[in-house]
């Protein structure tokens, strides 16, 4: 069958509310879930956006119609829906979010038993089927909905995976930008021993300060200042369900993700000699070194959280992170998490004593990178090609994990496509050279624009 829906994207649902997203369309989602996964116990949960009660609620009914049981978390963030999902031994997770869309959007995240992810390629497009066909009969009982209280165990986890007697008293800002991230971080702030300076901290589907998304240059300035004004040591902010964690060191300055993945990697590999750790393909010089010197084995993957995910699980990998600010574990189901990466981080402070600066401006000069730069273009496809054929002959190593990856001895690109715009996204790196980086940056730029 074809595509019924375009809210329906690879990884998740993303939609506007009401004229595509509505109680109806929650409440037929409820029950191709179930008819899909022969779910007898789902849990549910919502970020703090004005239209996503009304939609859990929906939701909620749907699923019981079909026969599940929901176990209903209330306001929380999606790594909270992955913890109860495999805590409770539940046949699948739904989160009721849009994450950093605009105001008028809400959504949904899918997993299936033990967290697992459910995008295009593991059923997602066949739930839509069924949505669309809307053939559904109730089912002889109707499921119990009941309230669960996850965050006590959450917080006992969080804790757990790491030494909270190596914690020195950092003080730390946190901006969750009126998401769900506060949530949590007042309950660890009872139980750590941090100065947490507030920021946009409680969670407001009025989004006064702006859209949750701290990828957005705009939206660092709070953070940034804040971090400052504190004279803090370590700066924080999320996107709405905070599954991304996002860092400033002691200056204010935003650190790209790149730089964190081989930080973390670091902790797990000293906790853990010889690991297996599982990088995506945007950025990969500063973490491949850094994982091979801690001893540890670096994996190669393919981005997005399915692929991550999926690849952990086969290399049984103990970390996995991507510069998009991703971060997966194996002790958490494989999944992503936004507090276990600051955690750590938090932990690697207090037990070096380094400032956070000083933990990554060495890896920075070391490996100059762009960051990733969106190019809209008219022919993405001829674009690839172009640039394959260009640098060819001067290339030592060219790969097509995930877009085109061309390796030379002092410097390297990565270009891929967005699935769902005609945009191209870029990723430069260098050896130690900054200006070399931008040069390469400039050129590869105005290649892509005769496209």
């Amino acid at each position: 069958m074809g595509r019924h829906y375009p809210f329906f994207k690879a990884y998740d649902i993303r939609a506007r509310v009401p004229d595509e997203l509505d109680a109806d369309m929650a409440r037929r989602i409820g029950r191709a879930f179930v008819a899909h996964r022969r779910a007898e116990t789902v849990v549910v949960g919502r970020d703090m956006r004005l239209s996503s009660p009304a939609l859990a609620d929906a939701l909620a009914e749907g699923l019981q119609l079909a026969g599940a049981d929901v176990l209903d978390i209330g306001l929380c963030g999606t790594e909270e829906v992955y913890y109860a999902t495999f805590n409770e031994n539940a046949d699948g997770g739904i989160m009721v979010t849009a994450s950093h869309n605009p105001r008028d959007y809400n959504g949904m995240k899918f997993v299936r038993e033990l967290a697992r992810p459910i995008s295009a390629d593991t059923g997602l497009f066949d739930i839509e089927d069924l949505v669309h066909a809307d053939h559904f009969t109730d089912a002889s009982r109707p499921g119990q909905r009941q309230p669960l209280d996850h965050r006590p165990g959450y917080i006992d986890f969080l804790v757990s995976q790491i030494d909270p007697a190596s914690l020195k008293p950092l003080k730390i800002v946190a901006n969750p930008g009126n998401g769900c991230a506060g949530l949590v971080m007042a309950e660890l702030e009872k139980r750590l021993p941090f100065a947490v300076t507030r920021v946009h901290f409680e969670p407001d589907g009025e989004l006064p300060n702006g859209i949750p998304n701290p990828l957005l240059p705009e939206n660092r300035e709070a953070t940034a200042a804040a971090v400052r004004e504190a004279g803090a040591d370590l700066g924080l902010a999320w996107d709405g369900d905070f599954d991304r964690c996002f860092f400033f060191d002691e200056t204010g300055e935003f650190i790209e993700g790149y730089y964190l993945v081989a930080l973390i990697a670091r902790m797990l590999l000293a906790m853990e000699p010889g690991a297996r750790i599982v990088h995506d393909p945007r950025l990969t010089w500063n973490t491949i070194e850094l994982v091979k010197q801690m001893g540890g084995v670096p994996v190669q993957s393919k981005s997005g959280h399915s692929f991550m995910k999926q690849r952990m699980r086969e290399e049984d990998a103990a970390y996995g992170g991507e510069m998009s600010a991703h971060h997966y574990f194996r002790s958490f189901a494989y999944a992503d998490n936004g507090h276990l990466p600051w955690l750590m981080v938090a932990q690697l402070m207090s037990e070096t004593g380094q400032s956070l600066s000083s933990l990554v401006n060495e890896r920075v000069a070391a490996f100059p990178a762009s960051g990733e730069i969106n190019r809209e273009i008219g022919d993405p496809d001829a674009a690839l090609a172009g640039l394959e054929a260009h640098y060819a002959a001067q290339a030592e190593r060219v790969e097509h994990v995930d877009g085109l990856s061309m390796d030379f001895a002092d410097w390297r690109f990565n270009l891929r496509k967005s699935n769902t715009e005609p945009v191209v996204r870029l990723n430069v790196e260098t050896r130690a050279d900054a200006g070399l980086m931008r040069v390469r940056t400039d050129e590869l730029i105005s290649l892509l624009d005769q496209y």
